[in-house]
Formats: structure tokens, sequence, C-alpha cells
């Protein structure tokens, strides 16, 4: 598959089989994201596997019920955070751009997408979920300190073939200047 069509072929699949991803696939796939290209090659993104009981654990406490169904249904779930404080700044700690920390999150969902462009040629589904008890959770994975969690990946094979959505037309995303 070439990157056009891995891009233009992905999809956010929500129902997942029980096949559990071989542990080689899951480190083949951050392989691949952590050559996400970041600032100032900071490479902040980290990325905690968790599975079996934890996995339950984290439905049960941390998540909504809409993202629990998805997550109890994939086998993997991805907590990716990022080293916060790295991405927009210099070595002396004061910001590089009036972005500040936002960068962090720019270059999160850049290793985000690639994340789940690497599942995907290998056959794996995802669906990126942003909506999570945001004190808890980190606490319930043991994040390190330093650490800010940007997103939790659902991961396994996919138990759907959702249909592409509409997408807008390229000159209606389009400017010349």
């Amino acid at each position: 598959m070439n990157t056009i069509e891995a891009i233009k072929t992905r999809r956010s699949v929500r129902r997942f089989r029980p096949d559990v991803p071989a542990r080689e696939h899951i480190e083949a796939i951050i392989d691949a994201a952590r050559f996400a290209p970041t600032w100032k090659n900071t490479q902040t993104a980290r990325y905690t596997v968790i599975e079996g009981a934890k996995k339950d654990e984290i439905c049960d406490t941390c998540l909504p019920d809409f993202n629990a169904v998805t997550v109890r249904s994939a086998p993997v779930l991805i907590a990716m955070s990022t080293v916060h404080g790295r991405s927009g700044y210099e070595r002396d700690g004061s910001p590089t751009t009036k972005k500040d920390d936002r960068w962090e999150y720019f270059d999160a969902g850049i290793a985000c997408q690639t994340f789940c462009l690497a599942a995907h040629e290998l056959g794996l589904a995802t669906v990126v979920l942003g909506i999570y008890d945001e004190d808890k959770l980190p606490a319930a994975i043991g994040l390190p300190e330093g650490e800010v969690l940007t997103a939790l990946i659902a991961l396994g094979y996919a138990d759907q073939e959702p249909a592409a959505p509409k997408r807008k037309a390229v000159e209606d995303l389009t400017r010349y200047v």
C-alpha cells in the first residue's frame, strides 16, 4: 500500500474482533511512529500499552460509556502521552514562539496519525479517543511525572468496515494568496 492509499483508506473503527495483535506488531507500529517529525527532534511521544484487567478497570473508572463500549471491544488500548514542556521550548525553558506548550500537541497529533497509519499498513484498525477522565486516567496507568496524556488509541483487528465519510472538496479547503 502506498502512502496516499493508506491515508485515504484508513478508517476509525469502533468494533474489533477479540484477536490480540502480536506484540511484535505493536512494537513495529511504535517503531514506525517514532519517526514522526517533532519540534527540534525532541521525540516526546510515549506509548503505554494496556490490556486485560487493567483495560477493563479503565473502562469502568475513567471512560464515559460511549467510549468504554469501544475500548471493551478492542483487545489493546494505547495511552499516548508526551513529555511536557519540551516541544516548542528552548533548552533554557523559554518558549520559542507564542504557542508555548501548544506545539507538543501538534507533535502528538503527527505521532498519533503516524501510529494509526502504521497500524493500518499491518492490517490493524484504530480509533483515536479524546474523551476520558483527565484526572483519574494518568494515575490509573502510572503515567510518569512530567508526561501529559494526549490521546487514547483503541487497537485491534476490525470487526466492521466503515464507509468513508463525506469529505469537503479541495477547492473548499484551499486558498492561494
